[in-house]
């Protein structure tokens, strides 16, 4: 393990009595997971604040090369550090484990650069609480008169809640969000691998198939955060990616053996007009047009192979539940 053990202080403050008082009698420990690279300059105040509403922080520094790690620990989260950086993925997972460790009956994860706000968490756990989910998915966008993202922004977020309802058959209106709520016990049933496909939609893919209840809240943000992407250009072009990797991953007879069918409709065709045309002499054999016909063939039907291929394994998995 390249973990450093968690640190933190544990006396009581009055974000406690606070947190007692939005939950009224429930004494469920909620804890709030917040994966951090190079974070340092918002992560102080972002844990401050969510320490209002919950009984832990904890601060998954994922190999940051500043003082995220201190800062953090200096406003009261617990932190636990990997030495190098491992994705989104892998510091989920370290903070669920890290949550359970705690005693955490209820999970909720957030962003670490200030966009959310941590005053909706009573909001986000209190399906929940009320034992009417086990997965709670906060949206920016679940009120469309309330949509005042940049337009790039909203393209590519139609796009990606798009393809989740697809392959999902989820009703989602922010796929992408990173601030969720999640009962403590189904964190065995997420497989934070984030390899082939955005750990967010992973997870979604993940409680579908096992079933979890799952609500949507509306949810503000602290801040509107910067473009994840740098420009208009290179956001829309990460969503596309998103969009892509999900197909993949969880369409392959969409993503590989529609567009190879077709391929391999288009080759067989120019073969067969072709050789119609060479045997009765009124065309010659060329090795440019011979070349193109091989290849759509080819390429078409391997396509459309390996969407069958990999479909049937697909649907072999999602039938294995995870231990």
């Amino acid at each position: 393990m390249s973990n450093k053990p968690l640190m933190g202080n544990s006396a009581q403050s009055p974000a406690h009595k606070e947190n007692m008082h939005f939950r009224g009698t429930s004494s469920q420990n909620i804890t709030v997971i917040l994966p951090a690279y190079n974070e340092e300059v918002s992560i102080g105040s972002i844990v401050l604040l969510t320490r209002l509403y919950t009984d832990n922080v904890i601060v998954v520094d994922d190999g940051s090369t500043d003082r995220t790690a201190e800062v953090a620990w200096k406003a009261g989260a617990k932190v636990v550090a990997h030495k190098t950086n491992r994705g989104k993925a892998e510091a989920l997972k370290t903070g669920f484990t890290a949550a359970s460790n705690l005693g955490a009956d209820i999970i909720v994860t957030m962003d670490s650069d200030g966009q959310h706000n941590p005053a909706d968490i009573p909001k986000l756990v209190a399906p929940i609480i009320n034992g009417n989910a086990e997965l709670v998915n906060g949206s920016r966008y679940l009120n469309p008169s309330e949509k005042n993202a940049p337009l790039y922004r909203l393209v590519g977020q139609t796009m990606q809640d798009t393809t989740a309802k697809m392959n999902f058959d989820l009703k989602i209106t922010d796929a992408q969000s990173g601030f969720r709520a999640f009962a403590a016990s189904t964190k065995d049933i997420f497989r934070f691998n984030g390899k082939k496909t955005a750990i967010e939609n992973e997870m979604l893919a993940d409680a579908d198939r096992s079933g979890l209840r799952i609500k949507e809240v509306e949810l503000g943000t602290l801040r509107e955060s910067e473009s994840p992407a740098g420009s208009p250009a290179k956001y829309a072009l990460r969503a596309l990616k998103t969009v892509v990797e999900d197909m993949e991953v969880n369409r392959p007879l969409y993503f590989y053996s529609v567009p190879g069918f077709a391929l391999a409709t288009c080759g067989f065709y120019m073969g067969f007009k072709f050789l119609e045309a060479f045997f009765l002499g009124s065309a010659n054999l060329n090795f440019g047009h011979t070349f193109l016909m091989v290849f759509l063939a080819l390429a078409g039907a391997y396509m459309t192979l390996r969407g069958i291929v990999v479909h049937s394994m697909s649907g072999e998995v999602k039938q294995i539940k995870p231990v």
